[in-house]
Parts: C-alpha cells; structure tokens; sequence
C-alpha cells in the first residue's frame, strides 16, 4: 500500500522562497514559521498576520432539503442559532458547530456560512472534505440535496489581528460598503466567487472573494475565499498593503498557540472520537431552555442525551513558559497523586503574563506600564472527574512536572468581537 503523496496549497513556492520552516499537516506541507513563532504570535495582537489556509477543506450542500439535512447531521440548531439562540441563521451569517458520529463522537467540527435558503457551505479541517461529504450523504436519502466536496477548489488566506480591517480597506472596491455591519461569523459576497450580482464582493484588481469576519485566533480578522489562481497574487497584495502596518506572514505554529490562548479546540487532538460532552464548546450542542434537553433531533444526539458519565475537557493555565511533552505518557494528577487523565494540548501564549493575580496581556488596554508578558503555558487536560474550586493539577512527562490552574478564559482582552467600526480607526 502506498502512503498518500503530500500535498502543496497554491502559496507553496512562495514559503520555500521565503524560508519557511516546512512541516506535513493534516495531508498538506505547511509553513511551522518564518522568522520566529514568537515574533508571528505578537503580531497578531498587536498589529497583523497573514495565515495561509488553503489547506481547509470546503462542502458544498445545495438544494430544496439542504438546510434540513445540515438540521439532522450538524450540532448546531439553525432555527435557534443566532442572539443566544433566539433567531434562526440567515443569508450572510454562519455558525461553529460540529458533525457527530451515533456514538456522540466527533467526526469534524466546522463552520457553516447560509449562502442563501437552499445553499450553503461547510468549512471543515485538512483532509475532511471527502470524509465530511460521504457522511452527509449517508444520512442523505429521502433528502432532495446536493453534495459537491471542494477540496483544493478555493484559494483561502487568514488576516488576523487589529490593523487587519486597516490593511483589507486598502485592497477592496468599494472598502466602504463590503466593510459597513459585518457582525462576528458574517460574511459577504457570491458563491460561486464568480456570480456577478450586485452582492458581489471585489478587489480592486478584480479579483472576486468571500469575505468572511471570522478566523481561528481569537483575535480581530478576517478568512478571504479566491479562486487558486489568484491566490499568490491577493497574498503579495496583501502583505504590500500591510507593509506600513507590520503585517507579518505567519505559520502553523503560531496559529496553534494563538488558538489555545483563545481557548479554541483543534479538531481530533482536543475534540475527537470520544463524547462530545462537558467541554468548554457546549455551546455547539443544541440545549434547550425548558429540562436541559436538545432542541432538536439530530446525529449522536440520542446518545449524548442517554449518557450519565463522560469525561471532563477543561482549559488550564500555568505561571511560565514550560510546557510539557503531549504523549501516550504524559499524565494529569491532583496533588495527592490522584490519576486523572490526559493532556491534549500543550503550548505557549506568549503574548500573556501574571501580573500579581491577574493575567494581562501585551494588548490589554489596561495593562500596567512596566508589563513584559513572558508568556504562559496553557492548553486542555481531558479528566475523570470535576475539579474542586480553585483546584490545581499537575502535568507530568519523563522530564517535568508541572503546576496549572484550571481556568475558563486563558488570554483577555481579545478582540474578536470587537466593533468593526472600532477596529477600522487609524
């Protein structure tokens, strides 16, 4: 049997050229860094950073029982998604959720974007499209919908950080429209990229994209959908405009601790084939307000609801930079010595410190004036049993053992969510 070749986005040439630290990831060889991932971590708070992500994979689901398939298949409830579930997803909007197995175990998780009534797309990780489509079309029949796998059909680069809105606007036709009322996870333009309508989103070389207020850092930013064949040229773009801004390409590897730091799970290392239940992402399951029930039926629901113990995902933070290997060996523990569970993620923001018993970060508004983050280390621990308040743990691998602090929140102050009109002043 032969191994599956790796594979290369668009932007390959252009990270060999510019000396990237190469790595396979998730089917695909991927820049880990360029200068440091220190220096690409720091430039997303406090300036901009250029990710490219064209290794994400796409699911078209299209037809007059597209949205009824995604209600049966999907976590998320799309009549009750938007306002803290009061409103219905729309034309223009998407939701983070995730694809259950009938064991309640997750396949993927991803985000779906509402194209319109009957059309929409589903972004899910590296390698999934193929694997995201045969599940969709194994609940498919009965179902009037069509199921169309876009892997390495789009062109997809990340611009993250607070002078991104500062740097696109430089970019766009008609900066002053596409930019006015885009909520968090809203997005603009046509798909097919190509439909020329009067919704079409540009840039001023022509080019046509989805602009999606979105991103997998926790901070201000946008993903950006063009055709391959411009790819290069909207990435050269882009980092020429972010010049005077400090924008900075980045890799793989500050785009992991970035995510952490924002208590963002990485799919089938922090979520995976195991109950999809007492996480800090409970709010992609379908809750209802009424006996704590789910809102709707839907794929691994009926097995999440019959379940009366699964294990515990809880975020944790350290007081340095160490970190410990995640392996097989690497163990969770109490003080006592109490065996707990596993490690699944292990990093450093290095963006963040303790100052006194309050964590700051190197874009806190507030942060005092001789505040030098040093960085910390913080991740997830999947354990057996709930965690007394104020509760420490221990970390242990072959070389170190470690103190972290189970927490809820890891880096503040981002900016995410932050007004767009905020984020647009120089």
């Amino acid at each position: 049997m032969h191994e599956q070749e790796t594979k290369e986005t668009p932007l390959h040439q252009w990270h060999a050229r510019h000396a990237a630290s190469m790595a396979p990831f998730g089917g695909y060889d991927m820049p880990l860094w360029y200068a440091s991932t220190k220096e690409e971590h720091l430039a997303v708070l406090t300036r901009a950073g250029l990710f490219d992500t064209s290794h994400m994979a796409v699911v078209e689901i299209s037809g007059p029982d597209a949205r009824a398939l995604l209600q049966l298949c999907f976590s998320r409830n799309l009549e009750q998604c938007l306002q803290l579930g009061q409103s219905p997803l729309y034309s223009g909007r998407s939701v983070y959720g995730v694809f259950l197995s009938p064991k309640g175990h997750v396949v993927d998780d991803a985000i779906i974007s509402q194209i319109s009534s009957n059309h929409y797309l589903a972004v899910v990780n590296a390698g999934m499209g193929a694997e995201i489509t045969a599940h969709l079309r194994s609940y498919a029949t009965g179902y009037n919908a069509d199921l169309a796998d876009l892997t390495d059909g789009l062109g997809k680069v990340d611009l993250q950080g607070p002078k991104a809105g500062l740097i696109l606007r430089q970019l766009l036709e008609d900066p002053d429209k596409v930019l006015a009322e885009m909520p968090y996870f809203s997005f603009k333009g046509n798909f097919p990229l190509e439909t020329d309508s009067p919704s079409r989103v540009r840039f001023r070389d022509g080019t046509p994209l989805l602009l999606s207020r979105s991103g997998y850092t926790g901070e201000f930013g946008f993903e950006l959908f063009v055709p391959p064949h411009r790819l290069q040229a909207i990435w050269e773009s882009l980092l020429e405009a972010g010049r005077e801004y400090g924008l900075s390409p980045c890799g793989l590897a500050a785009r992991d601790s970035l995510r952490t730091g924002a208590v963002l799970p990485l799919s089938h290392q922090d979520i995976g084939d195991w109950p999809f239940l007492n996480t800090p992402w409970d709010f992609a399951l379908p809750w209802a307000n009424i006996d704590h029930g789910f809102s709707k039926s839907f794929v691994g629901g009926e097995a999440l609801s019959r379940m009366e113990e699964a294990p515990i995902t809880h975020p944790f933070v350290g007081r340095d930079p160490r970190k410990v290997q995640v392996d097989e060996a690497t163990r969770v523990t109490a003080e006592s010595g109490e065996e707990l569970g596993s490690v699944l993620t292990c990093t450093t923001d290095m963006g963040i410190g303790w100052y006194g018993d309050r964590i700051f970060s190197i874009a806190s508004p507030d942060k005092p004036d001789d505040f030098k983050p040093k960085g910390l280390c913080c991740g997830f621990v999947r354990i057996n049993r709930p965690l007394a308040d104020k509760e420490t743990v221990l970390l242990r691998d072959a070389r170190r053992s470690i103190r972290v602090y189970p927490t809820r929140s890891i880096r503040p102050d981002r900016t995410a969510r932050k007004a767009l009109s905020r984020m647009l002043r120089e």
